[in-house]
């Protein structure tokens, strides 16, 4: 199983980023797909994730923000943030889960700076 970010990088507040998530290894329309993200120092937190049929929940910080998206037929997740703030640089990290089952992914740093 592999799930593999990129997308991630250097953006000044206010700018926007797509982070994608490719899977494989696992039958990905069944899977809860999330993305989190962690700053040194703290817990990892739930940005936002998307279920099977697509349902949708979000972390207050970013609601309005970020958007949360799958591809099945590309088993890929995405994440588009926009207006991104100083407070979002972050290690993001991709989660697939389906009951007691999850895997992570890498993570890839998204720096918000000017």
């Amino acid at each position: 199983v592999q799930l593999v970010e990129s997308g991630g990088g250097l953006v000044q507040p206010g700018g926007s980023l797509r982070l994608s998530c490719a899977a494989s290894g696992i039958m990905f329309k069944i899977y809860v797909m999330g993305w989190y993200r962690q700053v040194p120092g703290k817990q990892r937190e739930l940005v936002a994730q998307i279920t099977s049929d697509s349902s949708t929940n979000y972390a207050d910080s970013v609601k309005g923000r970020f958007a949360i998206s799958r591809d099945n037929a590309k088993n890929t997740v995405y994440l588009q943030m926009n207006s991104l703030e100083p407070e979002d640089t972050a290690v993001y990290y991709c989660n697939a889960h389906y009951f007691a089952v999850t895997y992570w992914g890498p993570g890839t740093q998204v720096t918000v700076s000017s």
